[in-house]
């Protein structure tokens, strides 16, 4: 058997912590779960929501909701917290922008959200892919709202841009964690072009929400956590997502510990204080879960304002 995580092999091994009552995914047996479950698998479609192991895939699956990655089910980077495949992809499937398009409209989703590996091999990190997947997407269903949670495009220039030409509603990049911790957890992203990323996507589109997303329990302070908080602001994140870190395998970094709801209610409190224009914090917070609900709230928010 191919080994899934290769350059975690000779990783110390990190004993996995139990998991606390507030930790639990629902479990949905319903026919909506299963009817998704089919139009991804018959359509030979990769979602983050396999890949990740996410822990809300039945109930969002049962709403029928799903976040595809797009780019194939391989990724360039190893980063210590992620479950998704490393190694070398394989070439760019021509026609996935056109299975997206079709699968969203399968499954009639008022909001899609759709990601991909890290493709440091392309010169340009998969931006023209993108571009193609969110036009073939609208082309096919002028309702659906397009939310994008994009790589960080490291050494690519100004490619990222052809994202943003295709106008999606929603730009997502994860920040993850906190600087000082960037070299053990995000090895190969910089914590300041991450940054830079989400301040020139909104200068590049005024329009566009653009959202960024951070884990807890990996070894940060609370300061540190603060310091982000900040740092988001200032680049005009409007949306910021907190959650738990769970650690996928032994040999993924070490779960520092697990915080508890209260302390998620006060990082919540303390981000909608600093006036981002929505903040999720929960321990099942991820970036994608309740994405449909949370734009209608995003765009509330945006009306009330002016």
């Amino acid at each position: 058997m191919k080994t899934r995580h290769p350059e975690k092999q000779n990783k110390p091994i990190n004993p996995i912590k139990k998991k606390p009552d507030w930790i639990r995914s629902k479990l949905v047996n319903s026919k909506e779960f299963f009817l998704t479950k089919t139009i991804v698998n018959n359509n030979n479609l990769v979602t983050v929501c396999q890949e990740a192991n996410c822990p809300n895939i039945t109930e969002c699956w049962s709403k029928r909701h799903a976040t595809f990655m797009i780019m194939g089910d391989t990724c360039t980077r190893a980063c210590a917290f992620c479950d998704v495949k490393t190694g070398l992809p394989r070439k760019l499937d021509q026609l996935e922008p056109i299975k997206i398009a079709e699968a969203v409209k399968k499954l009639n989703l008022k909001h899609v959200v759709i990601t991909s590996v890290d493709r440091d091999d392309l010169d340009d990190g998969g931006s023209e892919h993108f571009f193609e997947t969110i036009n073939q997407t609208r082309k096919q269903n002028p309702n659906t709202t397009i939310e994008v949670l994009t790589p960080d495009f490291l050494r690519k220039g100004d490619s990222y841009k052809r994202v943003l030409d295709a106008n999606p509603d929603v730009f997502n990049h994860n920040i993850e964690t906190v600087p000082s911790l960037y070299l053990k957890v995000r090895p190969g992203s910089r914590y300041f072009s991450s940054l830079e990323l989400l301040k020139n996507a909104k200068q590049v589109n005024k329009n566009v929400f653009t959202k960024s997303g951070i884990m807890v329990g990996l070894g940060e302070s609370r300061d540190e956590i603060l310091q982000v908080m900040d740092d988001l602001k200032a680049a005009e994140v409007d949306f910021l997502t907190i959650g738990q870190y769970l650690q996928p395998s032994t040999k993924h970094h070490p779960l520092e510990r697990y915080y508890t709801p209260k302390e998620f209610d006060d990082l919540g409190t303390i981000a909608k204080a600093k006036g981002f224009l929505l903040v999720s914090s929960s321990p099942l917070t991820r970036s994608s879960y309740h994405a449909d609900e949370d734009f209608a709230q995003l765009q509330q928010n945006r009306l009330n304002k002016h």
